[in-house]
C-alpha cells in the first residue's frame, strides 16, 4: 500500500472498483433476453429439487443450470452482434455467420464449469458475459481483490480459493488479478479532469488499513465536484498519516494538473490552513465552510436529553431566509444556549462570514452547497 500522491490508495472494495473495464461496445441485455426463444430461455423444472438427494447431485445440478444460463445468454448475444436469429433468412448475404462453438473451462464459485461460447466467422464477436481470455468469472476475482485489499498473501488467497470454491487459482494468477485493478485505479487517478467545477466539496476521512501486518488508522482525502452538466464527479481519493492543509495543497497542485483551471465554490470544514491552501491554489476560489460540520462540531458535547431541541434551535439560524434573519436567530439560540454551551455559540460567531457565505446565492444553489 502506498501513501504517494496520485498513486493507488489501497483502499477495501466498499467504493466499488471494477475487476475489468468493460469493453465501450455494450449491450442491452433486457433487449436480448426478449429477443429469445422459447428454446433459449431457461426453465427450471418444479420436480428438479426433488429429486436431489446428495450434496453432490446438488452441486451438479447447479452447476448444470449455471452452465445452461450463461450459454443461453451467449446464444442470445451473438445474436444480437449479428443481428438476426439463428436460422433467419434474413442472415444470408449478411457478410457474417455464426461459426460453431470453442470449449472453455470457467472457473467459478460453484466449481469448474465447461462453456461452450459461440463463434463467428469474421471472429469480431467478443462476449460481455464471458470476455475472451476470461477463465474466472468475476465473483471470483472480487473474492481474490477482497482479500488482497485486506492484507492476505498471494498463497493464502490462493489456499482459501480452494477451501472454499474447490477452484485452483495459481499465486501467478492472483497477481496477475490484482496487478490489473491497480493498473485500472492508477489509469483513474490520472484521467484528465474538466476545466471547470462550480461547486467541489473536500473532506478527509478516517478508515482502518490494514499494512505491513499491522492495522492503522490512515486519512483519506477525498473530493467530489460538481460539473457543468449538473453531474457530481469523484475527482480523486489520496492517503496520507493525517489530515493537513499542506497536503491538501499538494492535492490542490494535483488536479490542477489533471486540467483544472477554475473552482468557483470550495466547502470545507474548519481545518486550520485549508482555505489559505485552496486560495493559493485557485485565488478567486469562494471558500465556505460546511454547515454540516459545523453543526457536528457545535453538537459534539451536547448531552443527550439536549440535543434534540439544541439541533432544533439551530435550524434557525442556518435555515434562515437571509444573513440577517440568520444573525438574529444566533443571537436568540445565544440567550437559550449560551450559558450552558458558550463553545457553540463562539464557534458560529468566530466563523460567521465563512458559514454564512451560501446565502449570497439563491435558495436552489443553497441547497446544493
Amino acid at each position: 500500500m502506498v501513501a504517494a500522491l496520485g498513486t493507488p490508495t489501497g483502499l477495501e472494495p466498499e467504493i466499488e472498483l471494477k475487476v475489468r473495464l468493460v469493453k465501450q461496445k455494450m449491450y442491452n441485455f433486457n433487449l436480448i433476453c426478449s429477443n429469445m426463444s422459447e428454446n433459449e430461455l431457461f426453465k427450471i423444472p418444479e420436480e428438479a429439487l426433488k429429486k436431489i438427494k446428495t450434496q453432490e447431485e446438488f452441486e451438479s445440478y447447479f452447476q448444470e443450470l449455471y452452465k445452461q444460463g450463461v450459454e443461453a445468454l451467449l446464444k442470445a448475444e451473438i445474436g444480437e452482434h449479428l443481428g438476426y436469429p439463428k436460422h433467419d433468412p434474413s442472415g444470408k448475404n449478411s457478410g457474417n455467420s455464426r461459426n460453431g462453438s470453442s470449449r472453455k473451462t470457467l472457473k467459478t464459485n460453484l466449481g469448474e464449469v465447461p462453456l461452450d461460447i459461440p463463434r463467428d466467422r469474421n471472429a469480431t464477436f467478443d462476449p460481455i458475459i464471458v470476455p475472451k481470455h476470461q477463465r474466472m468469472s468475476q465473483k471470483i476475482e472480487h473474492a481474490i481483490i477482497t482479500m488482497y485489499s485486506r492484507g492476505m498473501s498471494t498463497r493464502d488467497i490462493e489456499a482459501t480459493i480452494k477451501e472454499i470454491y474447490g477452484v485452483e487459482v495459481s499465486e501467478g494468477s492472483v497477481s496477475n488479478i490484482t496487478s490489473a485493478v491497480l493498473e485500472d485505479i492508477k489509469e483513474w487517478q490520472q484521467r484528465p479532469l474538466e476545466p471547470v467545477y462550480f461547486v467541489v466539496w473536500m473532506d478527509g476521512i478516517v478508515v482502518k488499513v490494514r499494512q505491513n501486518g499491522k492495522v492503522q488508522g490512515k486519512t483519506i482525502y477525498l473530493m467530489i465536484g460538481l460539473k457543468q452538466t449538473g453531474l457530481k464527479e469523484v475527482l480523486g481519493m489520496w492517503i496520507s498519516e493525517t489530515e493537513s492543509a499542506s497536503f491538501w495543497l499538494n492535492v490542490l497542485t494535483d488536479i490542477k494538473a489533471r486540467g483544472v483551471k477554475d473552482i468557483l465554490i470550495a466547502s470545507t470544514d474548519n481545518l486550520t490552513g485549508i482555505r489559505q491552501a485552496i486560495k493559493s491554489a485557485f485565488p478567486n476560489t469562494i471558500t465556505p465552510l460546511c454547515v454540516v460540520h459545523q453543526i457536528r462540531n457545535s453538537t459534539k458535547y451536547v448531552v443527550w436529553k439536549d440535543r434534540k431541541q439544541f439541533i432544533s434551535d439551530l435550524k434557525n439560524v442556518y435555515g434562515a431566509i437571509n444573513r440577517d434573519m440568520a444573525c438574529d436567530a444566533l443571537e436568540e439560540f445565544a440567550k437559550k444556549w449560551g450559558s450552558k454551551y458558550a463553545y457553540a455559540i463562539k464557534s458560529w460567531r468566530d466563523n460567521w462570514d465563512e458559514l454564512t457565505a451560501y446565502f449570497d446565492y439563491p435558495m436552489e444553489i443553497r441547497r446544493i452547497i
